[in-house]
């Protein structure tokens, strides 16, 4: 296995550590040595990832964390930080899909609103609670986990997929408030990852997604966390405010 984080000791936070990709990245990081920091909305799911981790020989601990609240989030990262050392590196996964199956006319507000509350808004949160303590050190790797549909808008999808396009304008300009400072900010944005949250979609939305993949498959969890591992750690040093897409071959710039 490639160790990325040979400059130890080495913390890695991850955001959405109880399922998904979030899950999936934890414990690739963790197996590479690094010290993680489980967080998620769901604490016993965040515990159960991070008891992973150390059962497989690394070291992790967990706390129950909502990124709408920035108190919470700070006091989260404290813990981090208190049990297993400053944060090196923040993986970013939490994210909603909100309705989909509605065309922009048939959009509810109220849905519009909460899922920019916690992609967007919650990203910056998150960035704002990491970033003081990156930059008094001269080093941090700071990623959020966006989506294809950021870029090219996914019919059915328009919450999702606007609140996706400004998390990508948040990372773009983060990297280059930063781009001196040793922290790097950048973002990932896979086509369809079977997940929990993709899961829950509609048939003929993943459909329309997975048709658009030259690949003609979807994106496998190891495959993000691979991407992830590297972007958060030392090997990663010379790119910032940047979008990696794994997309098969879909994307178009």
């Amino acid at each position: 296995m490639l160790q990325y984080f040979d400059e130890l000791p080495y913390t890695v936070a991850v955001v959405g550590a109880g399922s998904g990709i979030g899950k999936a990245a934890a414990e690739l990081i963790g197996a590479m040595g690094a010290s993680v920091g489980c967080l998620d909305k769901d604490g016993e799911a965040a515990e159960d990832t991070a008891q992973a981790i150390e059962a497989a020989g690394g070291k992790a601990c967990s706390y129950a964390m909502d990124v709408t609240d920035p108190a919470g989030t700070a006091r989260a990262l404290d813990h981090v930080d208190d049990i297993l050392g400053a944060v090196s590196g923040l993986v970013n996964c939490a994210g909603i899909t909100g309705k989909t199956a509605l065309k922009g006319a048939e959009v509810d507000l109220d849905d519009f609103d909460l899922v920019h509350d916690i992609n967007v808004r919650g990203a910056l949160i998150v960035s704002q609670a990491v970033l003081p303590g990156m930059l008094t050190r001269g080093y941090g790797r700071l990623l959020h986990v966006a989506s294809i549909s950021g870029k090219e808008g996914n019919a059915g999808m328009l919450a999702y997929s606007t609140s996706k396009a400004g998390l990508i304008g948040l990372v773009k300009v983060l990297g280059k408030d930063y781009a001196e400072s040793g922290v790097t900010i950048n973002a990932i944005a896979p086509a369809v990852v079977r997940t929990p949250m993709v899961d829950v979609l509609p048939e003929e939305t993943v459909t329309y997604m997975t048709d658009k993949i030259p690949m003609k498959r979807c994106c496998e969890l190891d495959e993000v966390a691979r991407m992830i591992a590297w972007i958060v750690s030392p090997a990663c040093s010379f790119n910032t405010g940047y979008v990696f897409d794994l997309t098969g071959g879909r994307a178009t710039y």
